[in-house]
This record gives C-alpha cells, structure tokens and sequence, in this order.
C-alpha cells in the first residue's frame, strides 16, 4: 500500500510539473528518458525537478507549489552531451567508436529512483526485473548525482550487476565504502583541505564565535575536522545541529525542530552537506527570514528552492566555498548553439524552449513554431540559465572523460588480444572496466588533472563566492577570493574583502566574536552547557546599572532614580504631569475654551431667537439648561490639567459625573417631551397634565440628586487624593489624582451609562415620530456619539498610563460634549442662519400642509 501512495504523490508531483509549462496534449507528452544511440551508450540519473512557491501562507500545508525544471541541473545535462559531442569529434579518443547518452530523470525518493533504473536496464516497454527486453545492452557506465542519496540508491541495485558507478556530487564519505559500493566513483576532489579554508576565513575576520549545522549523513567527519581545527585556533562553537536528511524532506507538512540559528548570538553559521541536504534546509527555512547572519556554504548551492515572501532573501551575503576549476573553452558557444531543432530527442529542451520563447506545438508534437527568431539560452528571460559551468556540470564533464578513457584503453588492450575491423564487434561486459576506471589519470581539455585513485586523489582547491541576491531574484554569485592548500601557510587565502556585499542587516564588516570583555551597562552569564571560555555580555535590566567592566551582577536603582540609556548610571527621576506646557495639554485646552465659546454662541442665538417657532418647538427652557450645562462639561476638562492638587482631585471626577448627568438628563427629559407631545393626540387624555404641568423638566433634578448622592457616598468613604507613579514612564515620576474607591468610580460612571443608554433607547423609539424639525432624530444622533465614545473610553482608558490616561478622559470629555452639541443644535442653527423661511409662522403652516397632504 505504501509504494502505491508514494507513486500517487509522485505522479501527481510530475504531473504538476506538466501543467506548469501548458495545459495542452502536446506539453505533456514525455518520455522515459532522453536518447541518443551510440556505440557505446552512457546512462545518466539526475534529480531534474525543484520545487517553486507561489505564495506563502501562515500554515505550510495550505502553501500553493508545483515542480519545474531545474535549468542548473540541467545544465549537467548539456555538459554531458557537450562532453560526449566533443569525444566523438577527437580522432584519437575512442577513434570508429561513437559514444551516445541515455538520460533519465529522478525524484528525491527511493522508490522512484530505482524504478527509473530498472526501467533503464530492463527496457521501456517491459518492466521486468533482472531481465533485458533490449535487443542489446551497449550501455558501459552509469553516471548519478547529484546527491549522495540518488547515488547510494542506485549504487545498492548495480552491484548486483558490478555496472560502473561515477558519481558526480562532492566527494562523499560514506560513498567511500568499499565494501558497500565497490564498483563506485567519485569524481569529485577530496574535501580534507576545506576545515583549514573555513578557519582561515574565520580567522581572517576574527570571528570566533560559529554556530554549525551539518548533514548527520556525511557531516560527522568533517565536524570532527572543523572542530579540531577550530579548536587549535581558539574558536568557539555556539552550537552544533546534525540534521537526518529526512528530517529536511520535501514534503510541505514535513517538521523540524526549531534551529537555534533564528536566536543564537553567532552572526556567522557554517552549513555543510551536499544538495541534496541543502535542498531540504532551505525547504525548512523557506518561510523565516533570516537576518544578521553570515552563512558559509561547503558548495555551490543555486537558490534551490524559491519563494515569493522574500523582500531580501535570507541568504543574501553568504560566502560559498566552491571547487575551483578551469573555464572549459567551446562550452559557452556551445550553449548558444543548443536548439531544439538540433537536439529533437531532448524533450526537455523543447519544454524550456516553449516555455522561454513563446512557441508554439506543429500537430506532430515534435516541432515547435512560432518561437522568437535566433533565440538562444543565453538570450532566457532574466538570464536565468548560467553560461558558466558549474561545479556539478564540471564533474560531469570529467565523468565522460573518465569513461571514455577507460574504454579507450580497454579496447585497446582487447584489439591488442584479438583485432577486431568493426566497431560493432567490440562486444563487452560493462564490468570488465573496472580495472582501468580504478587506476585512470587523465588531463582534461582545460589542463586539469583527474585522478580516479581514491588513494592518491588531490585535496581540492577553493574558489570563495558571495552570492547576491539583492534585489530579490538576482542571484550572482561572485567570486570574491580563494584557497588554495598548496601554497605557503600565510598565503593560502586570498581574499578581496571590498568586494564582498554583507548579509541583510550589516552596513560593514559583521562582528562574531566568543566574549568581548562586558563594558558598562552589562553583565557576565555563562550559559548552562556552553564553553567556558564563551561568557556572554547580557544588558542589565531594566532600571539596573552596571558602571565597572566585567560585573557579575547590575545594581538597582532607586524608586525615585533610573538607568541613563548606557545602564551606567542612576539618574533622578523628574515630575511630570498634564502641565498647561505640554503639547497635550495645550491642545486639549484649545480645544476646551473653542467649544465652551462656541456652546455660549449657540446659547445668545436661542435666547435672541427665543420667540421663533424652532425654539420653541421642544421646550427652550430644557434647551438652556442643556447649553449651560454643555459649558459646563466643556470647562470642567480644566480640572485635569495642570499640578494636581486636593481641591482639583476631589472636584474631578465629581464634578464631571454631576455636570454629565444633568447634560444626559435634559436630553432624557427633551425625549420624553417629544413621546407625550404625540400621545396626547386629543383632550380628555389622562397624560395630558403631564404636559401642561412641565413634568418632563423635574427629570433633570431627580436624576441629578441621585448622582450627587453617589458622589457624597464617595467623597465621605474613600475620596480621591494626590498620588505619584514612578513606575509607568521611565525617566518621571507621574503625579496624579488616585481615585480612591475605584468602586465608587465607576458607580458614578455606571449610573451615567445607564442614564446615557435610556436617553440612547427613548431617542431611537421615537426617531420617526413627525416632528417639525426633527428633534427626535437629531437627539437619537447625539446619544448614538455619546454612548460610542464613553464605550470606546473604557479599554482605552485602561490601556495606558500615566498622564496619557488623564488625556484620554478630557478627550473623551470633550468629544462625547461637542457630539450632544453639534447633533442637537447644530442643524437648528442651520435653520435660523441659512433656511429663516423655515423658521417662521407661515413656513410652519406649510409644512404641515406638506405633512397633511402626503
């Protein structure tokens, strides 16, 4: 059941990949591999896929991802056949004997791997293990990459069948087992010499203080190599994470647990593995943007998986430590000349060229029309195909070479033991190489020597490169400097440090250091498990000082001191408030004495126009009370502000609920006016009195007395009083008024809300009621404002501190006032000044005629 999931998941991965060049017949027909016949065929397995976000979302597993060609590795791909072009073209190797290529394509998975080498070796058309339904196998040798885990998997299944293995990854030590892969080679150089290049970088930036993060597989020998070498050059380790390749799967609901490099204190993190391994990693990061650190790499690694969410990659400034070779003449012209047209069994190429240039599919499927005249790879949108040959490509190079070589000899020495006139009779066992690929020395068309012997193998030399990927999507890497192990100790790294560009979040030269001494304002921790030669320097906390280097504990400052900013020094805490002096304090007042003038404005205009019909309409007497009291409210924000003292605490809150209520009462009183205007629709009725006894106007003392009952009751148990905060602004001590009981607050607070919410309720029944002049809406408007600010008021209020709490009352004081203000006379003043016909006896009748009729 297991196989049969995986082939699921993988044929819908393929399939994805599919869909993402075109939805039409023709993009989605494939092969099982890329063919060319030859007298001699090389097969190939290579990871040719990669996995690209589109977005990025807070739960991986709703992220949207497909697969698509990875144009570095196939890359490898045109230097295989670059290679074997180049062989067949060479009179003196392999001279009547055509080498071809059989190019298969690999997931990342055991399953799939293996199925496609079965495939290769039992034939396309029967799937039979053990068995060839080819007519003839001229298949000499098989070359995998580009990770360990491609070649470990396939290496398990051609030992049975002792098919040389050529690996094409960097030099792997756990593909070193002889006795596990005995028909298995490594191209690449040995990697013994990289432990001292990364120390010497270290060295050279005096960073001495890495963190290290390596894959369990093949990291465990150079770990014991870097950390014997950091050791003999005083270099401390913040960390060390040895990851199973597994666990960096490329499953979106893969997890891993959190690495320490998002907290750790090293700004410099050395990474180690082969692709295979970096490609998960940076799966595992692809949604943490990583900052502040420098990342050393151990190869060239080419953004293998992408995602949109970057502004700046995490990756941007890291120093990679890659192979260095030789510039292999022809293989960039070569890359210009690649075309479809020449290469038609490469469906691959014929892919990226429909997906790059816009072609179109002719009805055979093979050909491809349409597309842009004379375009090239090189010419690929964005330059996203390098021309330069990459490390893996190199190795490849080398890899054809090598068998080429090999079989060069073996025949050889076979034409030598019986001549043979054709090339077709040059019949083999693919396993009779060995014996020449185990001893094979070559020089390669650049001038490098390549060497098969494990035993004699050359330690490799280092390019260093920085990779830039800013702005997003650049990705150059530049080489910056080299290694070279062979050269006098004092000259083996060569470094141009102006031409390096730092990791996102430094703006020079990055500082990693073990332990600096701890200066002022810090203190000495030693970690639980770390070196005890790497203290850190932790920031005293807050209000503590330190003012001698390297104390182990900080000293608190006084309640009426705190720490200058360097916690150096205990400063004196000065005395603020809501000073008349204070920005805040001087627009609250502004704003205070503009609406108490405005509020007295409207009053002189009511008691001037007293006699007109809109005055009169809703009981002017109540409209007086309302607009003194609107005075009130507006002046009494002027006991918040400036020095605190027992009169002003006192009269604060006091007087604010009183002064409220009467405000909120008449607007009660105002409404209930209104209602019992339109139920006595004709005499005789019992609520009639009401009205012609003012009633309505005793609303505004009782509701008032019962508040000052509740202020007496607060005043006489626990009354407000002068009180200092030290503790809410760092550099001043606060005065302030404490309100005593805080249950008594809000009491008073409460029974307003309540009276607010009745008036809010009353106003809104009878907001269609006929009004002339629309008393009963505008009333249901002025309550709405002031019951949404008071609401508003209470988890802003107890959100902040200190003076800005007072700030916030006289605010909402202010506001929720010029809310019952503006609703209520502000259209009635827009009546008296801009529309007098309306306020008069005739527009009266008219409109009530208008009313009548309608």
């Amino acid at each position: 059941m297991m196989p049969l999931l995986t082939f699921m998941f993988l044929l819908l991965q393929y399939s994805s990949y599919v869909r993402s060049f075109d939805h039409s017949y023709c993009a989605s027909k494939t092969k099982p591999s890329v063919y060319k016949d030859g007298d001699m065929v090389v097969a190939a397995f290579l990871p040719l896929f990669t996995i690209v976000f589109d977005s990025v979302t807070d739960n991986p597993s709703n992220e949207t991802y497909y697969i698509q060609l990875n144009l570095k590795n196939y890359q490898i791909v045109l230097a295989m056949v670059f290679a074997i072009e180049e062989i067949n073209r060479n009179p003196h190797l392999l001279p009547n004997v055509s080498l071809g290529y059989d190019i298969y394509n690999v997931l990342f998975n055991e399953w799939w791997t293996l199925d496609r080498c079965i495939t290769w070796m039992s034939g396309p058309k029967k799937y039979v293990p053990n068995y060839t339904c080819r007519k003839e196998m001229n298949s000499v040798a098989v070359l995998t990459g580009v990770s360990w885990i491609i070649s470990a998997h396939i290496g398990t299944l051609l030992e049975l069948y002792k098919y040389p293995q050529l690996t094409i990854g960097h030099f792997d030590p756990n593909l070193n087992n002889h006795e596990q892969f005995p028909d298995l080679y490594q191209m690449a150089s040995k990697d013994m010499s990289l432990a001292r290049g990364i120390v010497s970088l270290l060295n050279y930036f005096h960073w001495n203080w890495v963190g290290l993060i390596m894959s369990e597989q093949i990291g465990v020998q150079t770990l014991s190599d870097l950390r014997a070498e950091m050791d003999r050059n005083r270099i401390c380790v913040a960390f060390v994470e040895m990851i199973p390749v597994s666990k960096v799967s490329y499953s979106p609901n893969s997890q891993l647990n959190p690495i320490p490099v998002l907290t750790s204190s090293a700004n410099v993190v050395i990474a180690y593995g082969d692709s295979d391994f970096l490609r998960g990693f940076l799966f595992y990061l692809r949604q943490t943007l990583v900052t502040r650190k420098v990342w050393i790499m151990n190869s060239e690694w080419d953004g293998i998986i992408r995602s949109k969410h970057f502004m700046v990659h995490s990756f941007h400034g890291s120093l990679i430590f890659s192979h260095h070779h030789k510039e292999i003449s022809g293989f960039r012209d070569f890359i210009q000349t690649v075309h479809p047209s020449k290469y038609p069994e490469d469906f691959y190429l014929t892919k990226v060229w429909f997906n790059f240039f816009n072609c179109s599919f002719a009805d055979d499927c093979n050909t491809l029309e349409n597309c842009l005249p004379n375009a090239s790879l090189h010419e690929s949108p964005g330059s996203s195909f390098d021309m330069v040959m990459t490390e893996y490509a190199y190795n490849m190079y080398n890899a054809v070479y090598a068998v080429a070589h090999s079989l060069h000899e073996m025949l050889l020495h076979q034409v030598e033991a019986k001549p043979i006139r054709k090339a077709k009779g040059l019949v083999f066992s693919a396993w009779k190489m060995h014996p020449f690929l185990k001893k094979m020395q070559f020089t390669n068309p650049a001038g490098d020597k390549v060497n098969l012997d494990e035993r004699i193998k050359l330690d490799a030399e280092y390019d260093i490169l920085n990779y830039w990927n800013f702005p997003e999507g650049l990705g150059l890497k530049v080489k910056v400097g080299q290694f070279s192990p062979y050269g006098p100790f004092d000259q083996q790294l060569s470094l141009s440090e102006d031409m390096i560009e730092w990791a996102t979040g430094f703006t020079e030269t990055p500082k990693s250091v073990c332990s600096e001494s701890c200066g002022p304002g810090f203190r000495k921790s030693l970690p639980e498990g770390k070196m005890a030669c790497c203290f850190e320097c932790i920031p005293c906390p807050e209000n503590h000082i330190s003012n001698e280097t390297g104390v182990d504990q900080c000293v608190q400052c006084l309640d009426h001191q705190y720490a200058n900013t360097e916690q150096n020094h205990c400063l004196q805490k000065s005395m603020t408030f809501l000073d008349y002096d204070d920005p805040m304090g001087i627009g609250l007042s502004c704003m205070a004495l503009c609406l108490s003038a405005l509020s007295t404005l409207v009053l002189g205009i009511f008691l001037k126009r007293q006699d007109t019909p809109i005055v009169k309409a809703n009981n002017h007497t109540l409209s007086y009370i309302l607009l003194v009291t609107l005075n009130f409210c507006f002046l009494c924000s002027f006991l918040f502000i400036g020095h605190p003292n027992t009169a002003t605490c006192i009269l604060q809150q006091t007087t604010f609920g009183v002064v409220f209520t009467i405000a909120v009462s008449t607007v009660l009183a105002k409404t209930i006016t209104v209602v019992l205007a339109f139920q006595v629709t004709a005499p005789g009725k019992r609520t009639r009195w009401l009205l012609v006894t003012r009633a309505p106007n005793f609303i505004v003392p009782i509701c008032t007395l019962i508040q000052i009952i509740l202020c007496g009751i607060w005043l006489g148990t626990s009354p407000p009083f002068i009180d200092i905060d030290a503790q809410s602004e760092h550099e001043h001590v606060i005065i302030m008024c404490n309100k005593g009981s805080v249950t008594a607050f809000y009491c008073v607070l409460g029974y307003l809300g309540a009276l607010a919410l009745g008036s809010f309720t009353m106003a809104f029944l009878a907001r269609n009621l006929p009004d002339t002049f629309n008393e009963a809406k505008l009333l249901t408007f002025s309550m709405l404002v002031f019951c949404s600010v008071w609401a508003t008021f209470l988890p802003v209020y107890h959100s902040t501190k200190g003076k800005a709490m007072v700030a916030v009352e006289v605010f909402s004081i202010l506001v929720s006032s010029a809310g019952l203000l503006g609703c209520i006379f502000a259209p009635k003043c827009y009546i008296i000044f801009l529309r007098p016909q309306r306020n008069s006896i005739r527009g009266l009748k008219d409109k009530i005629q208008y009313r009548y009729k309608a």
